[in-house]
């Protein structure tokens, strides 16, 4: 299988090298031969990592969990099968969305707003899974809500706006917001007669863009001072914050049209492709391929994270010129992640910019972070 992978592979490098302009074409299929390599590394997370007993991933935390599930059932809405259609009802969250009632997931959600967050976009995929095959979607879907009033119910006038990072209410950051925008706009174009989510998305828009995050090299930062000046705080520009705003964006923009949406968002996306790249693949500040790298459990899944809101960007914005432009960067992450980040195990490692030699660890959010690499090449990257 793996010298099958490395064929597959091998030929997509050619391409990306002798193809940096790819033919345009309206409507693009699906790279069968990405999906077959995506596939493997799901069917090898799932053997490896899920406990069927208690739901979750050996080592996994709820959020990255979240993403995962979001993950596999975006792979098979785009493979048309059905390998892991039994991981939602087996998962934690998805035991959890058989009771939607709020003090149900304010206990499971612990404070977090941001978890809240992901977990809605996992809820909606699920939903968009089951009903695709005629399947009942509506625990699913009546749980997002709730979730979604819940981070809501988050948002105050501290710092001029935003909702909270956590219930704590001690720090207002960039991802929690990007996601608030993110929900609120997808929840606009699926269910607009369902809650405030348009006003919402516009308001978050308006709020994250005077904020003051978005430093000068168009990158976010992690979030605003603590101190009572609602500044920028410096802190890190992570992969994730880079592409969860993007993905917002143009979801606002295929409710609202403004082209100017778009815009913004590649502001960030061209910056993160100049800026966070060491051999045209992402890098996260705390990798390192010749040693131990320095990044936690959660940063280790942020990259693929970023892939996945490109494909979810360009998906909304639904333009073959913006398909082109950022295609070769997704092959060569869905490169970088087989020939430098996958061992022979199939698992992905946390490295993708260059060869392993003891940097990588191999956990399942690295896994799953390469996962969301392959989908979106699969997608959107040279066939």
């Amino acid at each position: 299988m793996r010298g099958v992978l490395s064929s597959v592979l091998v030929t997509l490098s050619v391409l990306l090298a002798v193809n940096a302009n790819p033919i345009v074409v309206e409507k693009r299929a699906q790279c069968a031969n990405t999906l077959n390599i995506a596939k493997s590394v799901a069917t090898r997370l799932q053997n490896h990592y899920f406990n069927t007993g208690n739901g979750q991933y050996t080592g996994g935390s709820l959020w990255t969990d979240a993403n995962t599930l979001e993950d596999l059932h975006n792979l098979m809405l785009a493979t048309g099968t059905d390998e892991f259609g039994a991981v939602a009802d087996q998962s934690y969250i998805g035991r959890m969305a058989q009771d939607s009632g709020t003090a149900h997931w304010q206990g499971v959600l612990g404070g977090s707003n941001d978890d809240a967050g992901w977990i809605v976009m996992a809820l909606w995929k699920i939903a968009d899974y089951k009903s695709s095959r005629g399947l009942n979607a509506a625990p699913y879907l009546n749980s997002a809500l709730t979730i979604y009033n819940i981070i809501a119910g988050q948002w105050d006038g501290v710092c001029g706006g935003g909702v909270w990072w956590s219930t704590a209410h001690t720090y207002k950051n960039a991802i929690t917001n990007e996601l608030f925008l993110l929900t609120s706009a997808t929840g606009a174009i699926n269910f607009p007669n369902q809650a405030p989510y348009l006003a919402n998305a516009q308001k978050t828009w308006t709020w994250l863009k005077n904020s003051g995050m978005r430093n000068s090299n168009g990158l976010w930062n992690d979030g605003l001072t603590q101190d009572g000046s609602c500044r920028n705080n410096g802190q890190t520009t992570w992969t994730y914050n880079q592409g969860v705003i993007a993905s917002g964006l143009s979801a606002l923009y295929a409710v609202t049209r403004d082209a100017s949406l778009l815009t913004e968002a590649e502001i960030t996306l061209d910056a993160t492709i100049r800026l966070m790249s060491t051999n045209n693949i992402l890098r996260e500040s705390c990798d390192n391929a010749s040693g131990p790298g320095s990044c936690n459990q959660d940063q280790q899944i942020f990259k693929g994270i970023w892939t996945k809101s490109v494909q979810f960007y360009l998906d909304r914005a639904n333009d073959a010129s913006r398909n082109a432009k950022y295609s070769s960067y997704l092959g060569s992450q869905s490169s970088g992640v087989f020939h430098f980040g996958t061992n022979a195990d199939n698992d992905v490692g946390s490295v993708w910019y260059a060869p392993n030699a003891g940097g990588s660890v191999f956990t399942p959010k690295t896994s799953a972070s390469g996962l969301e690499a392959h989908i979106a090449a699969a997608k959107y990257g040279p066939c």
